[in-house]
């Protein structure tokens, strides 16, 4: 297993918590503001030195991950879903889920359950480029390949993440 797909091992503090809901408000914020925010938001007192060491940290220790995420309105989103043949799967599973994964269209990439579905969520500069992908993935991995569904994602109502979900980690850590 290689660290990045370790769980990180972190004991959250008051301060971390309010550190992951103000970057997540405004991930531009320095160590000193958001000092100065959690003195006034939060009555936690720490310096900025603390503050800076504490992201560090976190981000080292994989609590967060940073990603530069392009305005949708550069991109369409496509969610591509499949399954793999088992009558070739042997040969070349471990191709086709990397030719995906490591493909740069490639935002967010995972399996789901029920019917054992490998998802991937993909961004491209239109609608053509979305379908000559599909075909170059056919042409490359056909045989392993059972069935592919591709969805347009349109109207993207809601893109990020609020700062609010940090609050179960309070709850996670009493328990």
């Amino acid at each position: 297993m290689t660290a990045e797909s370790e769980p990180p091992d972190w004991e959250f503090k008051d301060r971390d918590i309010a550190i992951l809901r103000e970057l997540t408000r405004d991930p531009q914020l320095s160590s000193r503001d958001l000092t100065d925010i959690l003195a006034e938001e939060y009555d936690i007192d720490v310096s900025h030195v603390t503050v800076s060491e504490s992201i560090r940290q976190m981000r080292n220790e994989g609590v967060f991950r940073e990603a530069i995420i392009p305005n949708e309105e550069y991109y369409i989103f496509g969610l591509l879903e499949f399954k793999f043949n088992p009558e070739h799967f042997a040969e070349g599973w471990r191709e086709a889920m990397e030719y995906i994964r490591d493909d740069p269209h490639t935002l967010f990439y995972f399996l789901s359950d029920g019917e054992y579905q490998w998802k991937t969520v993909m961004m491209f500069p239109d609608r053509e480029s979305e379908s000559r992908w599909i075909h170059e993935f056919y042409k490359a991995h056909g045989d392993v390949i059972a069935n592919v569904r591709n969805s347009v994602i349109h109207n993207v109502l809601k893109f990020g993440t609020d700062p609010e979900i940090f609050e179960g980690l309070h709850a996670e850590r009493d328990e």
